[in-house]
C-alpha cells in the first residue's frame, strides 16, 4: 500500500443499481478500492461486480462465503472470475474451507488470482453476543485465533475491528493483510457498529484498507467526504 488512497474502501452497500453505479464512478478518481457485498450481490449478481471492476479501483468482493469446503472451491473460482481484486470467507468454516478458497481463487483466474481474506469478528459483535452464540471467548482471543487459522491456511489476510489490529500484526507479520470494517472518523455516527475506531488510530493500530461507507457514501458530496478522510490517514 504505497498510496495513501489505497488505504481506503468505500462500501457501495445498497440496492440500487443506479446508485451503486453513480457513487462508485463518482468516488473511482480519489479511492483505491470499492466494495461490493451481499445486498448488490443478490439484487444485480457477478454482472455488478464485473462492471464495477471496470472502473478503476479495485474491487473487494464482500461475500463472505460459508459453506462446505467443495462448494466454497466452486464458489470461489466464480469470484475470481468476476474481475475483482479481493474476497473472503468466514473463518469459522475451518482449515479445510480455507484451504478450498485458496485453491479456488486460483483456479478462477489462474494468471491473477485475487487477493483471500478471512472474516474473523464481525464488528457488530461484542463479548455479550458472542456469549449468547455459544462462544465463551473474547473479540480478542477469537480474532487472533482465527488470523492464525487463516495465515496457516496461506491465506493473505483477515478482515478485523481496527481494536485487534496490533494483535494480529504482532502475531501474523508484516505482510499479512489487515482490512478493518468499523471505521467512524470523530464527525460521523457510530451507526450499528460497536467496536469502531477513527481512520487516523486505525492505521496507527495496523490496518492496512480501512472499509468505511455511510460517513462517505452518505454525505452530500462523496468525494469530499473521502478527501477529507485520506487526510485524516495521510
Amino acid at each position: 500500500m504505497d498510496h495513501t488512497r489505497d488505504k481506503l474502501c468505500v462500501a457501495l452497500d445498497g440496492s440500487d443499481r443506479v446508485w451503486i453505479v453513480s457513487t462508485a464512478r463518482t468516488l473511482a478518481p480519489h479511492v483505491g478500492w470499492l466494495k461490493l457485498g451481499l445486498e448488490a450481490f443478490t439484487a444485480f449478481g457477478p454482472e455488478l461486480v464485473r462492471e464495477v471492476a471496470g472502473l478503476g479501483p479495485r474491487v473487494f468482493f464482500d461475500i463472505k462465503l460459508h459453506d462446505i469446503p467443495n462448494t466454497v472451491r466452486r464458489a470461489a473460482a466464480n469470484c475470481a472470475a468476476t474481475g475483482a481484486a479481493m474476497f473472503n470467507v468466514h473463518a469459522s468454516g475451518g482449515r479445510a474451507m480455507l484451504d478450498a478458497a485458496r485453491a479456488g481463487a486460483a483456479e478462477g483466474s489462474p494468471s491473477n488470482p485475487p487477493m483471500v481474506l478471512a472474516v474473523t469478528v464481525l464488528t457488530s459483535l461484542d463479548r455479550e453476543a458472542l456469549a449468547e452464540l455459544g462462544l465463551g471467548r473474547t473479540p480478542d482471543e477469537l480474532v487472533l485465533r482465527w488470523a492464525l487459522l487463516a495465515r496457516e491456511a496461506g491465506l493473505d489476510g483477515v478482515v478485523a475491528s481496527a481494536h485487534e489490529a496490533p494483535a494480529v500484526r504482532r502475531e501474523c507479520g508484516p505482510d499479512f493483510l489487515i482490512v478493518t470494517p468499523g471505521i467512524r472518523p470523530n464527525w460521523s455516527s457510530r451507526g450499528d457498529q460497536r467496536r469502531v475506531m477513527t481512520p487516523a488510530d486505525a492505521v496507527k493500530a495496523g490496518a492496512d484498507i480501512l472499509v468505511v461507507g455511510r460517513p462517505i457514501t452518505g454525505a452530500e458530496a462523496p468525494e469530499e467526504a473521502a478527501a477529507r478522510i485520506l487526510d485524516e490517514i495521510g
